[in-house]
Parts: C-alpha cells; structure tokens; sequence
C-alpha cells in the first residue's frame, strides 16, 4: 500500500532530481494534476521541456520548448517519438492504463524506464485506474494523488466567486464550514458543489452549507465502502450506558483547536463489545450528534473485490477519504466480519486484516473510529491491545434503571406520555430483554390498541406482549452466558455503572430466568 503524499509538487521535483524514470499517478483530476506537474518545471531554470499525449490530440507542450509538435496518436508510435524529446524532458501520458493488456506496451515502457537511467527523461502516466501491471510496478514509483486540500478549495472558491460577480455573505465561521463540507470531493466536484449553490439563490450565505452536504453524501454513496450518515441520535434518545456517556462528555471539545494548544491528542477511537440490540450502532450515531461531527459508515463487506489488488486498493480508498474528510467519525459496524478469514482467498483477507490495523495504530488524522461487534471469538487479540482504541466497553443486558429509562424513551418518541405507564413494574417484567426488544414489544403493543378501535395502549399491552416475546438472553442463553463472562473477566469497561457493580446480582438474577424458562 501507498500512503497519499500530502505536497505533491515536492514529491514530484525530488523525484526529477532524482532522475526517477517512470511516475505512475493514480488519481481522476487529471488536470489539477497537469497542471501542478507544469509549475513544478517551469521552476526549474532553464525550465524542463514537458510534453503531454494522448489518443486523440496526440502530443502537446505544457512547458519549456515549444518546437516538440508530434502528432502520434498510436501508443506504440508514441512511445517511439519519446526518445525525441530533449534529455530532460517530463513526458506526460494519460490514459494510458488502456493499453496494458498490451505487451509489446509494457516492454517498450520498461525498457525505456531502464534506458532513461542515463539521462533526465521522466515519464509520468496518469490514471484513474488502481491497478498497476506487476511489470510496471517494479519499476514506477507509484503515487495516488491527494484530493484538494482546505487551502486549495478556499482559492478556488474565491475564484468562482470572482468570475460570477454574485454577492458572499458567508460568515467567517460559515465560510470555514463550507470549506470543510467541501473536504474529500475532487476539485471539479467542489466546483460544481459551489457552483450549484450559488446558482439555487443567485448568492452564497451560511444557508448554503446543507447543499454542499448533501452533495458530499452523494459522492460518497458512489463510493466502494463508505457510507455518509445524515441521521444521529441526540443522546437523550438513547437510555442507560451511563459510563459511556460520561466518557464522552469528557471528550465532547476533543478536537477543538483548544484542545491541541492545552497538549492533548485526538482520541483515536473506542471499541463496543456485546450483545446483540443493546444499542451500539445507535451509539455511533449519538457521538456523532454529541461532537457535532459527520458520521461515516464502513461497509466491511464492500471492501472486497473480485480482482486481483482490488480489495487492498477499496480499503487503501476508504481510509484516504476518511481522513480527508476529518475529523470525522469512522463507524465501523461488526467489524469481526472483517477478520473472517477465508482459506480460498490467496490471502486477502489477511492483507485487508493488516492494512486496517495498522492505519488504526498510526493513523495522525482525527478520525474517531467507533468500532461495534457481537462476536468476540472472531475478533484477533491483536485488534484490542491498547493503543488502537482509547477504550473497549461492553453493552451489558440492561439493568432495572436502565429498562425504565429505556421504556420512557421509547413511549415519548411514539408520541405516549411515560406518566401513564406503571415503568417500575414494566421494567421488573422485563428482566433479561435488551433495549431493541423492549422497543419490539411496545410496538407490538401499540398494534394490539390500534387493531381494537384505536384505543390508547395500556401497561397491560406491553405487559401481554413481554409475555409473549421470547428475548435473546433466553433463546442464546449460552452465548450471553459466554458475552457476559468475558465482560466478568475484566476484559473491558462496562457502559452502565449499575452493570459494573451489580454484575453478580445480575448473573444470579439471569441464572434464575434460564431456569424457568421465562421472564
């Protein structure tokens, strides 16, 4: 894997220095890039010739002698009037990934590549394609091309704003927003972002920060394996989890510039370990709505790929935007899904297993990665050693305080007033259901009252429907048995203070349900 080089102006100049032969750009802004390899030889005294080709135009010159006036349009014949150019040329192929299924291509690239060792040709190919041929490979310095940076989309939008003659009533802190809602397009992706919100009310205000939003999501819905979430939770929606939320709170000004003057870093992330429906994925959603950063989802599964390179390459993908768009919050859901090694893949899993890892261990950008799971016996020891997360906690069933408030969160938000319900004896009724289930059962509840003339539920109705519902911590007795051990072994901090100091009591109390056989 290649990391994305931030400042690729001085990455490309250390290379012609070097007398590097072939660059291979993976990238889809083909003329920003252009256009940065241009400024970097016209800096060079005398300026380097640099010339560009492709299959329609032929040959043209960006920089330096204007005499080269080549018309080649076949690759092979092209690659020939190479050898025409001046010894110190920058020769700039695009699209050339189209012909590498060529072999007479690849040799006459690598022979070239080894012939220009001598002199100061570079030949640099731009593609938008990731795979490089493995001929090619061992002989290019390959780079992916960084998409635009806060700097480079705050000049282009003063340019835009310069050309269309509208008026900008940003606000200095609306201004910095957009820029970020911006982060992680191409650059005519921003362009057509900004260009489309001017357009929409003939001006550019604070109103318009939405819009670039909402187009950033629909980039990224086009993307391999992340998923732009617009829906949060306010933390008030979610019951219990007391310890996790003052966790939280504490980190709620983590990555303010604040933070950073006073010496503290980023934290990196927290692991959610346990049992199915106690609310982990809505945990994700309600940082991302307490820290007021944009939620991001990826979709494990979707990173693997039938080609050869292409799994590593969605990944390498995924993280790169990931980290052009923070801070941000990188949701990972069940992520044990990710470490399912196949014995038939040549591998890749493991190479995608390694990749992952190692980003969440080194990673710089302020990217919070809420990592959830159900299995914990498919999870490697080494993604929870300390240093890849800041915490591990454990979802645990929940306690009697923690149904309350869960049934008050789930009759207030369907419109019910929790006053009319007996929720001490809901909650003792309850014993042994998780929050997805304690909400399953009012539904089924509010279904009984509407199918009888609409009537308002009652106690009784959710009382009825807990009796006929058959909870997870019953059908999977032995699988919440093992979760909660794991959690009794001191393995990771439990969300709930309740769960944490009554967890005997609670293990008794689970033991008495499995023997009766209901709640």
């Amino acid at each position: 894997m290649h990391r994305a080089e931030p400042d690729f102006s001085r990455r490309l100049d250390v290379s012609l220095r070097a007398r590097v032969t072939l660059i291979v750009v993976i990238t889809p802004e083909e003329e920003r890039v252009v256009s940065q390899i241009q400024e970097v030889c016209e800096r060079w005294d005398p300026p380097r010739q640099c010339v560009a080709w492709d299959s329609v135009d032929g040959f043209s010159v960006i920089a330096g002698n204007k005499n080269f006036m080549n018309q080649s349009k076949d690759p092979l014949t092209a690659l020939d009037d190479i050898i025409k150019t001046s010894e110190d040329a920058v020769i700039v192929l695009k699209d050339f990934h189209e012909y590498w299924n060529n072999p007479q291509v690849k040799r006459r690239i690598r022979n070239f590549s080894q012939a220009f060792r001598y002199n100061r040709r570079t030949i640099v190919i731009l593609t938008p394609a990731p795979r490089v041929p493995d001929e090619i490979r061992d002989e290019a310095v390959i780079v992916h091309f960084p998409p635009p940076t806060a700097a480079e989309l705050s000049a282009d939008l003063d340019k835009l704003l310069g050309t269309s003659g509208i008026s900008c009533s940003l606000s200095p802190a609306g201004r910095e927003k957009i820029i970020q809602a911006a982060l992680g397009m191409t650059l005519n992706q921003a362009r057509r972002a900004f260009s489309k919100a001017i357009v929409t009310r003939g001006s550019l205000d604070d109103r318009d920060i939405d819009a670039i939003i909402a187009d950033k999501k629909d980039i990224l819905s086009a993307s391999d394996a992340l998923e732009f979430y617009s829906y949060t939770e306010a933390m008030e929606n979610v019951g219990g989890l007391v310890v996790l939320k003052d966790w939280l709170r504490l980190r709620e000004r983590a990555f303010t510039q604040d933070a950073r003057d006073y010496g503290l870093p980023a934290p990196k992330g927290i692991a959610l370990i346990g049992i199915p429906g106690t609310g982990k994925s809505l945990t994700a959603k309600m940082i991302a709505d307490l820290w007021h950063l944009p939620l991001l989802r990826l979709d494990v599964g979707a990173l693997f790929g039938s080609l050869v390179g292409e799994s590593e390459e969605r990944t390498r993908r995924a993280l790169s935007l990931a980290e052009t768009i923070s801070p941000c919050i990188l949701w990972v859901d069940e992520i044990e899904k990710a470490f399912a090694f196949g014995s038939g893949d040549a591998g890749t899993s493991q190479r995608v297993f390694a990749h992952l890892l190692t980003w969440m261990q080194d990673k710089t950008a302020p990217c919070f990665v809420v990592a959830t799971a159900n299995n914990i016996a498919a999870l490697p020891p080494e993604l929870l050693r300390k240093g890849r997360f800041d915490e591990i906690f454990f979802l645990d069933l929940p306690t009697f305080e923690e149904r309350r408030e869960i049934f008050t969160v789930h009759l207030k938000k369907r419109k019910c007033l929790p006053i009319e319900f007996d929720l001490d004896i809901l909650a003792r009724k309850s014993e042994g259901y998780v929050g997805a289930e304690i909400e399953q059962t009012i539904i089924d509840a509010m279904y009984r009252a509407f199918s009888e003339n609409m009537r308002r539920v009652t106690t009784a109705d959710i009382l009825h429907c807990l009796k006929t519902q058959v909870p997870l911590s019953v059908s999977q007795r032995e699988t919440v048995a093992e979760l909660r051990g794991w959690l009794g072994e001191g393995r990771a901090q439990s969300a709930s203070r309740a769960a944490a100091a009554g967890l005997r009591n609670d293990r008794a109390i689970l033991l008495e349900t499995f023997e009766t056989g209901s709640p």
